[in-house]
């Protein structure tokens, strides 16, 4: 039977661990391509998108790092990072380049299927039920869907952020995830612990850094002058706190 679940690019230079990877995936039903390096993975790119992309890092052709670096330039599409060394280096800079998740080689397979999984619920969201045909308009009191973060907008129902012309600044579902953390929680200490909760954003190797990173990346976004952040402020000791005004 033809696979009918979301479309995954597994891309290993390493044959066996390719296929091994491929096959596991494809009995979870998720319909798998195998690509044996970046060439390989472009090359598909032209023919169909994927859903999401599990990468090894550590690649004679082209290393997965610059894989990462220029797909995320050019698309959302989700991906999961392999690699044998676990190296905190790699991982961190892999996270910092935009990658969603990180897996050590040899991983366990059926951790993959869940993180797998757990990217893709991520990176669809969860639609919003449509209004029954007899609900009433909006009226101009009702509370407003779109939340002002220092430069920029995030519009929940769209799952973006904009700045004051209109103009979309990409994220990651992750980066979203915080975003909207923050905006449930305006004013309040939030520990790294229940950012990674809130955000749905867990690692097993735990990864306070993991959301130390993510921050950088969204003060990259919205803060007027990253270095002295005004609206997503250090808490010395516990996490962080949104401040809508910037005070």
């Amino acid at each position: 039977m033809t696979p009918t679940g979301p479309h995954i690019a597994v891309v290993d230079d390493e044959a066996d661990a390719r296929a091994m990877v491929g096959e596991y995936l494809r009995l979870h039903g998720f319909d798998v391509a195998l690509c044996e390096g970046g060439r390989a993975l472009r090359a598909h790119l032209q023919i169909r998108t994927p859903d999401l992309i599990v990468l090894d890092l550590n690649m004679p052709e082209e290393d997965g790092l610059s894989i990462v670096r220029d797909l995320k330039a050019r698309s959302p599409i989700p991906i999961i990072m392999l690699t044998a060394t676990a190296s905190p280096i790699d991982r961190v800079v892999g996270l910092e380049l935009g990658a969603d998740d990180y897996l050590p080689k040899p991983c366990e397979l059926r951790e993959l299927v869940a993180r797998v999984r757990s990217v893709l619920r991520r990176a669809q969201g969860t639609p919003a039920a449509p209004a029954p045909a007899s609900a009433p308009a909006a009226s101009p009191e009702a509370p407003s869907r779109t939340i002002r973060f220092g430069t920029k907008w995030l519009e929940l129902d769209a799952l973006r952020l904009r700045d004051d012309a209109g103009m979309e600044q990409p994220l990651t579902r992750s980066e979203f995830d915080l975003l909207k953390a923050f905006a449930d929680h305006p004013k309040r200490a939030l520990s790294r612990e229940r950012l990674l909760d809130l955000a749905d954003a867990r690692d097993p190797d735990a990864f306070d850094r993991a959301i130390d990173v993510r921050i950088n990346r969204i003060r990259k976004k919205v803060e007027p002058d990253p270095a002295n952040p005004r609206y997503i402020r250090t808490v010395r000791g516990l996490g962080y706190i949104f401040r809508p005004e910037g005070d």
